[in-house]
């Protein structure tokens, strides 16, 4: 077919085009300008998600909050408990120090000079008094000086008796009177020595008491304040302890103590007899004494155990530990009010033998619940299994 070159034609096909490009145009500008679809619902879908999370957020917190309220308020809820009744009564307060009983009387004899022992007079075990020779060392030199001084002292005191007859006669002179008179003392003087001297040749015990420790052989040659015998007064014993300076203020002379003494399952009530003025520096305690009774049983070098009051208060409000419970506000306690449990905020003082003294908070009179204290809230129905009086 043969193309046709009618120009009319030609010029109306033009239009045609041009009027289907006129009508595109908007259209491809509208969706080049218009929003994206796609990208559109995501985002959307984004914010709708996160609105929900802290929809369901808040819902969850209300909740829990109603939940609280309901259970706390739940009137079909009941807990058993036991009570005790709350009564003023005497509370005592106790340091409690380990220390070791020690002899009031521990000493050991030594001889006062050097010499080889001679004899022995006494045993382990063995009672002995105050003055008593325990050992004898060799000292013969000097009782030889000591017989020769005596036969000396025996014929001036002669001389001196005949000088002073013919003296208060008025026979003979004064001179001879006095070197006679001179002579027996001086030879008193001299034989008191040599026996002084003498003496110092033993061992001899210084206090009334025991032999407790004796190493010592015949034939040994014992040294002063080296070769002894220690002697104890196990009738007067006392304890001596170490105190920390904390309780420095607290512990005085005259305290009543008591004394536990594990080893011999005995204890007995005593005084603290001395008490330290200084602090040990190295330690920072301070030292004290009691003073035992006598007692067979107890013996020295054994550990006890001081327990010293401090502080006694003969009306407190003391309640077991177990019943006291403690929060971020101080410490409270659960009291049954018409089978409810009311909390009660008290303030505590000291605390010893498993009570705690109560200084607030509590009067008396009132039932404090044990058994269960840790199981109720404030406003709980209670059912009170035990009762304590």
């Amino acid at each position: 077919m043969a193309a046709s070159n009618n120009p009319q034609s030609s010029t109306s096909h033009k239009h045609i085009n041009m009027k289907k490009i006129l009508y595109i145009a908007p259209l491809l500008l509208l969706a080049a300008c218009g929003p994206k679809p796609a990208a559109n619902n995501k985002e959307q879908a984004k914010a709708e998600l996160e609105k929900l999370k802290k929809q369901q957020t808040e819902l969850n917190e209300k909740i829990a909050k109603l939940q609280a309220q309901i259970g706390a308020g739940d009137s079909s809820k009941v807990t058993d408990v036991s009570t005790l009744a709350v009564k003023s009564q005497s509370f005592t307060n106790y340091v409690q120090i380990q220390g070791s009983i020690d002899a009031q009387d521990n000493v050991t004899a030594y001889p006062q000079a050097a010499g080889t022992i001679t004899a022995i007079n006494v045993k382990v075990g063995q009672h002995v008094g105050r003055g008593q020779v325990l050992a004898q060392l060799d000292n013969s030199v000097l009782r030889q000086q000591i017989a020769q001084g005596e036969a000396q002292l025996s014929l001036a005191a002669t001389v001196y008796q005949r000088q002073k007859a013919l003296w208060d006669q008025k026979i003979g002179t004064e001179v001879q009177y006095l070197q006679a008179k001179s002579n027996y003392e001086a030879g008193q003087k001299q034989l008191a020595a040599a026996k002084e001297q003498a003496a110092m040749y033993t061992i001899k015990s210084p206090i009334n008491g025991t032999v407790d420790q004796m190493d010592l052989k015949l034939g040994q040659v014992a040294q002063p304040g080296q070769t002894g015998i220690r002697i104890v007064n196990a009738d007067n014993l006392k304890v001596k302890a170490n105190v920390p300076e904390s309780y420095s203020g607290r512990i005085n002379a005259g305290d009543k103590v008591k004394v536990l003494v594990p080893d011999a399952a005995d204890s007995v009530m005593a005084t603290v007899t001395f008490a330290a003025k200084v602090i040990d520096p190295a330690s920072r305690s301070f030292a004290i004494e009691v003073k035992l009774p006598g007692r067979k049983t107890l013996r020295p070098n054994m550990t006890a155990v001081l327990k010293i009051a401090d502080y006694n208060a003969p009306k407190a409000i003391a309640i077991p530990v177990n019943a006291i419970q403690r929060s971020e506000n101080g410490s409270f306690v659960f009291v049954d009010q018409n089978a409810t449990a009311k909390r009660v905020a008290v303030t505590l003082g000291a605390t010893y033998g498993g009570l705690t003294e109560v200084k607030t908070g509590l009067n008396g009179g009132e039932q404090l619940i044990t058994m269960g204290a840790s199981e109720v809230e404030d406003g709980d129905k209670i059912k009170v299994i035990q009762a304590v009086n």
